[in-house]
């Protein structure tokens, strides 16, 4: 972990460069450019919002497209970088038989590129509190916390799945299933109170929905999330790193000659 966290540091001004080249990249040719950083989520939320609060008549939330803002935009980041890190190594071509380039860089930039659109868009959640009367509070100081243990969460997460999907290209296909799944196992369409007792487990124990519901609570009730589901957190998100550089390394020297 110590290695890579070094090479990270020593590539810093590559890594900033390729985030700033997706970023630059990703909406190149497109009439709108940055700006569909706020209009895809807008879109999605908008749908959501007619699903559940008009056909659906989902009411047991007030305010109830707010409180789908708040999950859905660190959802968005989560699921995006994801799936983006999973293939980023197989799909990285000449740079991953370069001698000196440092491999994980690669879902490293995914993670931070889609980390950078969900900050864009964190502007436009707080107008939409303000229209729908919600002041943000003094809790907002501690969301810079609370989205740097999900980033070391996630980096785990891209890091293993990167290089486990070098050697086995099935999982870039199993995990679009996976993300569908874990969406509705996260407290982002219902409140965690409309979950009954038995199957409470799966937020107790579901990392992402910790997030979820940690967000939530800084934007929409002005809730500091407690010592004891901070420092679990960080504990989850530390291991979760440490067995993703694990299995990174166990796997890197072989992406070359497999690519």
């Amino acid at each position: 972990m110590l290695r890579n966290l070094c090479e990270l540091w020593r590539f810093r001004a590559l890594l900033a460069a390729l985030v700033g080249r997706h970023l630059r990249a990703r909406y190149r040719g497109s009439l709108l450019g940055f700006v569909w950083s706020f209009v895809n989520p807008l879109c999605l939320i908008a749908v959501y919002a007619l699903v559940f609060k008009y056909y659906i008549r989902f009411d047991s939330v007030e305010n109830y497209t707010l409180f789908l803002f708040t999950g859905l935009l660190p959802w968005i980041w989560f699921s995006t970088a994801l799936l983006e890190a999973c293939g980023s190594i197989s799909s990285g071509g000449s740079l991953i038989t370069k001698a000196m380039f440092p491999p994980h860089i690669l879902p490293v930039v995914s993670v931070l590129t889609n980390l950078a659109n969900f900050i864009f868009a964190i502007p436009l959640l707080l107008i939409f509190m303000l229209l729908s009367g919600v002041l943000p509070t003094s809790s907002l100081l501690l969301l810079p916390l609370v989205m740097f243990i999900e980033l070391v969460f996630l980096l785990g997460i891209s890091l293993a799945l990167s290089a486990l999907n070098v050697h086995y290209r099935d999982i870039q296909h199993i995990l679009g299933n996976v993300i569908t799944l874990w969406f509705f196992l996260c407290p982002i369409l219902y409140p965690i109170e409309n979950v009954p007792e038995a199957f409470r487990f799966t937020m107790i124990f579901n990392p992402v929905a910790v997030f979820t519901e940690m967000y939530q609570g800084l934007f929409l009730e002005g809730v500091v999330p407690s010592f004891v589901t901070l420092l679990v957190s960080s504990i989850v998100a530390i291991l979760s790193f440490a067995i993703g550089c694990r299995v990174f390394n166990r796997y890197r020297e072989s992406f070359a000659e497999l690519i």
